[in-house]
């Protein structure tokens, strides 16, 4: 898909935010993602996610998987787009773990994917749960990558849109320094 047609859609729904946030990975920034926006509109999932599935429909996928919250929604239209079963991991105990009943069949080609992606760490934590299953991490699939490709999960990656958008450690973040407080508008933290 063409990048002004990705920023349209993006910015008419309101999924980038201005402002000091705090995002998941503890780094400051001054533009929030919020896909949850984007994703509201099954029109809207279905067109984004068609980039994921299309990289993805002769690879051999078995089973799609993305971390809650932000993954749910990917994961499922991913899933129905390849035309197989889909789930979702949660954090139990600050660990991220399959939950309701859920399991991945030990062989089986995995595809993960996300919503938004900062360091890759929600990423490499499914990954890693996939791993555990006796499963295959086939790729990664992103709606949008904020680290510019420098995230290397050593898997095909497939990433619908890339934005440069600048992070900041807290002691370096000109916006604390400006005396103004970060909000953390995400889904990490939630009970």
């Amino acid at each position: 898909m063409d990048k002004d047609v990705l920023m349209d859609i993006f910015t008419r729904t309101g999924a980038i935010m201005k402002g000091h946030f705090l995002l998941t990975s503890g780094l400051h920034s001054d533009t929030y993602i919020q896909c949850a926006r984007v994703l509201q509109y099954p029109e809207y999932t279905a067109q984004l996610v068609s980039v994921i599935a299309g990289a993805f429909k002769e690879e051999g996928i078995g089973l799609v998987v993305g971390p809650a919250v932000g993954g749910i929604l990917v994961a499922y239209e991913t899933a129905r787009q390849l035309g197989v079963p889909a789930l979702f991991t949660e954090r139990e105990g600050g660990v991220m773990t399959l939950r309701r009943g859920f399991d991945i069949p030990a062989g089986a080609r995995v595809l993960v994917v996300e919503d938004v992606v900062t360091t890759g760490g929600s990423v490499m934590e499914v990954i890693k749960v996939v791993k555990a299953q006796g499963a295959e991490v086939a790729g990664v699939g992103l709606l949008v990558d904020r680290s510019q490709g420098s995230i290397d999960f050593g898997v095909k990656k497939q990433v619908v849109l890339t934005l440069d958008v600048k992070t900041y450690s807290p002691e370096n973040c000109p916006m604390c320094r400006e005396g103004t407080n970060a909000i953390k508008p995400g889904s990490r933290g939630l009970k």
